[in-house]
């Protein structure tokens, strides 16, 4: 199995200690061999909807915050590629839908592990597939039995 390791940064202070949360996940994917990716250093960043929008602005052209942006592996550099996720978005989406807020942030693990994997959701049918597979990498998260808790601080 390629080498993947994790470069956790938690830049959102209400979100409580998602280290092990975000390992689990990651490690938990990558050992299925589901969905391979990149190996390397995997990138992940928690931050909030104003640190999300000032990245979507300066490498999308896009000042909007969104819920999660992937950057592609670069060999050369033994990067698997980065995931930034907004904490603020997951946070508000969770409410609107009355889900819970971990599964909606781990959603967006998820959902940029499979940007990562070559999926897209630029038109319809791309997107078809990336929910897809964003259900299956859930329902195979949900049969390891691990424990996968990302929590807000009260």
């Amino acid at each position: 199995m390629p080498k993947l390791s994790l470069e956790i940064n938690n830049q959102y202070s209400a979100l409580a200690a998602p280290e092990a949360a975000t390992r689990t996940l990651f490690e938990t994917l990558h050992a299925s061999a589901a969905f391979p990716i990149t190996e390397g250093e995997l990138s992940i960043a928690f931050v909030s909807d104003d640190e999300i929008a000032q990245v979507h602005a300066d490498f999308m052209d896009d000042p909007t915050p969104t819920d999660v942006i992937t950057f592609p592996a670069n060999e050369e550099m033994e990067s698997a590629g980065e995931i930034i996720v907004s904490v603020d978005h997951a946070s508000s989406r969770a409410a609107e839908l009355n889900e819970p807020f971990s599964r909606e942030l781990s959603l967006y693990l998820v959902h940029g592990w499979l940007h990562l994997a070559g999926y897209d959701d630029r038109n319809e049918v791309d997107r078809a597939a990336m929910r897809q597979a964003e259900q299956e990498v859930l329902n195979l998260l949900d049969a390891a039995k691990h424990s996968i808790v990302f929590q807000l601080k009260a």
